[in-house]
């Protein structure tokens, strides 16, 4: 009797302690949760704009289309003394999602491109997450301004956006080259906007050269958000 009672005492212990422990580390939940990958892909319009992909001109003709290297599709954008962007809405916790990793390749970068000055604030790649509460991340390869420079963009009322640029890549160096850049961006948002940041809710990639009237050439693929974070080594 008193050996059955052990054992139902053992029994109970293992439901109550050892059990719920054993589910929290075995089920899938954001730790666990895989990388959700943005391309290129989907249908293509017209236009030669993939969906859910929308094309934004800012001023000039757009250059963009869709192209297979090596049997992916990556975005082939080309920008001649114009400014335009392609975008799509994309909801996601950032809480659970902290990295950002895209790869994106240079080939030509407009000459006097330097984000530190409005008069030549021209970038040949260009990437943003925008957030709830218009407020934007974008992260830029200049030509001029040096890696890590930060600045302050502002669209007016009554768009009303905040946005804070981060140069990532400077210099024609690595162009030609397929890089891959990750970055924490649950970090930027807390120190660029000092607070807690609020869901993800869509991104943009970008070139514009209408500033400096020069030319741009480049390209994106694999834009991945992850719980931990990429490899930033070149792509092959």
């Amino acid at each position: 009797m008193r050996n059955r009672t052990v054992t139902n005492i053992r029994i109970i212990l293992f439901w109550i302690f050892v059990f719920p422990l054993f589910i929290c580390l075995s089920a899938p939940g954001a730790a666990d949760a895989p990388p959700v990958t943005l391309g290129f892909n989907g249908p293509v319009n017209q236009e030669g704009i993939p969906s859910p992909w929308g094309l934004k001109v800012k001023k000039g003709k757009a250059d963009a289309k869709v192209v297979l290297e090596n049997g992916e599709p990556v975005l082939h954008i080309k920008s001649l003394k114009s400014s335009f962007s392609l975008e799509r809405e994309f909801r996601l916790n950032i809480k659970d999602y902290p990295y950002v990793t895209w790869t994106w390749k240079a080939l030509t970068l407009p000459l006097r491109g330097d984000v530190r000055k409005g008069s030549t604030n021209d970038q040949g790649l260009q990437f943003f997450v925008a957030f709830e509460g218009k407020k934007i991340l974008s992260y830029v390869w200049d030509t001029n301004a040096p890696e890590g420079t930060v600045t302050k963009e502002s669209v007016p009322w009554p768009v009303s956006l905040t946005i804070k640029v981060i140069v990532v890549k400077s210099g024609i160096s690595g162009t030609g080259k397929w890089l891959t850049v990750t970055r924490n961006i649950y970090n930027d948002y807390r120190k660029f906007f000092n607070e807690e940041p609020p869901r993800i809710e869509g991104i943009r990639v970008q070139t514009n050269t209408q500033h400096t009237g020069g030319s741009a050439e480049g390209f994106f693929k694999n834009i991945i958000f992850s719980k931990t974070p990429g490899n930033q080594k070149p792509a092959q």
